[in-house]
């Protein structure tokens, strides 16, 4: 069984959203469903990642 999240899956609104600039905007629980960090900073990280630092805050 493939876990992989499929982008042609995601529902706008619950997995993600446009900013006013246009940008694609990751919520929490797509991050929950897909499971890890990706260490990239992102707006809605559940897992507390901080880019500044490199660490973790949860």
């Amino acid at each position: 069984m493939n876990n992989e999240i499929n982008p042609k899956n995601l529902k706008e609104g619950e997995d993600f959203y446009f900013t006013p600039e246009g940008y694609k905007c990751f919520t929490e629980k797509h991050h929950l469903k897909r499971g890890y960090c990706c260490k990239s900073g992102c707006r809605h990280c559940p897992y507390g990642y901080d880019k500044k630092t490199g660490t973790n805050k949860k």
